[in-house]
């Protein structure tokens, strides 16, 4: 591509950035426009948009989302999130501090288990029926499971796409990544904790009254199909089994949840038409146009070129290369999704490691790791996390804005990736 297809491109993807922040048009509609135009200018051809691996759609994130959302709305009329809500309310005493603390926790593990996606899509009906019992705003809750999501995530192998690109390149395994990534996931999730804690200071208001309601309720009661939610809970074991499986069935997270959403029409009662209802279609839509906009920036040459100038910056010092990486990865990934940025850097980190002998432990591997997971944290587009979660609170006119959520994002990613600086520096080197 020549230099007037990578100018356009940067213009096309910061114009349309620049939108989605303003919230002046909806994001969905700045996404397909931008997609459009991606294509318009030649930046990219229907060809690279739809069958391309490198800068394509990635249809294996919009097909695992509607497999997963499509479960979700099966088990949405069973009860099961009323039961859950009213039964970690009663088990945290209705202190809403507390209750957040909790749904913290829980977000992080299942993360950490599943993929970050898969769990906000399970933990946020949950949390917007907490809520409302509780008569909260629910834009706090959720914003802090998001950030949760991508901390938990960032501690196995399947946690978070970009991790699976990474141990595919490097040839790691999922016991590396609990050894090198989890114990520093469990202390950011403290630490989000403690930062929640003043973050949304404001919204921990205890009513005493909606806590008595709630305390004499009898959380059985809420189940209405039971045998639905059998069958649902069935399945959706069955998938996660298949998720943690992965590397020995070799079937793609996007197969196992279409098969678990069709395996659960076809033996539940279930109206096919309902459950299509379910999902969250501007979503997928927003992030097939953003797919397109970033292949458009990996098609010209953009993000390979930003990549080039990163390793120059680097070198061969390891220590300094190390934390350039983290820090820059950290940087890029809140603005690009950080899927096709570890797509795109994954080669490059590995010619790195190649000059600098191997490496000290895969530092660098884990330096690309943390910033890529961690750094989605910064902005409302920075991981499909956030779209998803975004998206739900807007179907459920809970809305969150843009700034909304990234003025508490920037501050979770500035002392997360800040205390990440500080464990690779100090395991890797100053007590290697």
């Amino acid at each position: 591509m020549n230099n007037w297809h990578s100018g356009a491109a940067i213009a096309v993807f910061i114009g349309a950035y620049a939108l989605i922040i303003s919230e002046k048009i909806h994001r969905v509609a700045v996404a397909l426009g931008g997609a459009g135009l991606m294509l318009v200018i030649g930046a990219t051809d229907e060809v690279s948009a739809f069958y391309s691996a490198e800068s394509g759609i990635d249809w294996n994130v919009i097909f695992l989302l509607m497999g997963m959302m499509m479960i979700v709305g099966v088990l949405k009329k069973t009860g099961l999130f009323e039961y859950l809500a009213i039964w970690s309310v009663k088990r945290a005493r209705a202190r809403p501090f507390r209750v957040m603390a909790m749904l913290i926790v829980i977000t992080a593990l299942a993360s950490a288990l599943l993929d970050n996606v898969t769990t906000v899509l399970l933990i946020a009906p949950v949390t917007l029926l907490v809520c409302e019992r509780l008569a909260l705003p629910a834009a706090p809750f959720l914003i802090a499971e998001v950030l949760a999501s991508n901390i938990g995530g960032t501690a196995t192998l399947v946690g978070d796409p970009p991790n699976i690109i990474i141990a595919s390149r490097a040839g790691l395994t999922f016991n590396d990544f609990l050894v090198h990534l989890a114990p520093l996931s469990a202390v950011l999730v403290v630490v989000l904790v403690a930062l929640c804690r003043f973050m949304f200071r404001k919204t921990f208001v205890y009513d005493e009254d909606r806590a008595a309601e709630i305390m004499a309720l009898e959380e059985r009661e809420a189940i209405k199909d039971p045998r639905l939610l059998i069958q649902g809970l069935i399945v959706l074991a069955l998938v996660v089994a298949g998720f943690v499986l992965h590397p020995v069935l070799h079937y793609a997270p996007s197969i196992v949840a279409l098969l678990g959403a069709g395996l659960l029409i076809a033996v539940s009662s279930a109206e096919t038409s309902d459950v299509l209802a379910e999902v969250e279609w501007p979503t997928l839509a927003f992030f097939a146009g953003l797919f397109v906009m970033i292949g458009g920036l990996i098609d010209t040459g953009v993000i390979n070129e930003v990549s080039k100038g990163l390793a120059q910056v680097i070198g061969s010092n390891e220590l300094g290369g190390s934390l350039t990486l983290l820090t820059g990865s950290a940087v890029l990934s809140g603005v690009v999704d950080n899927i096709p940025y570890v797509a795109t850097m994954a080669p490059i980190t590995s010619d790195l490691v190649h000059n600098m002998g191997g490496g000290s432990d895969h530092v660098m591997w884990w330096a690309l790791a943390l910033g890529a997971d961690l750094g989605g944290n910064a902005t409302a587009i920075g991981a499909s996390a956030n779209v998803v979660v975004l998206g739900i609170a807007e179907r459920n006119r809970q809305p969150i804005s843009f700034w909304q959520f990234t003025k508490y994002g920037l501050i979770v990613t500035a002392v997360t990736v800040g205390l990440s600086l500080l464990y690779v520096w100090l395991r890797y080197f100053a007590l290697a």
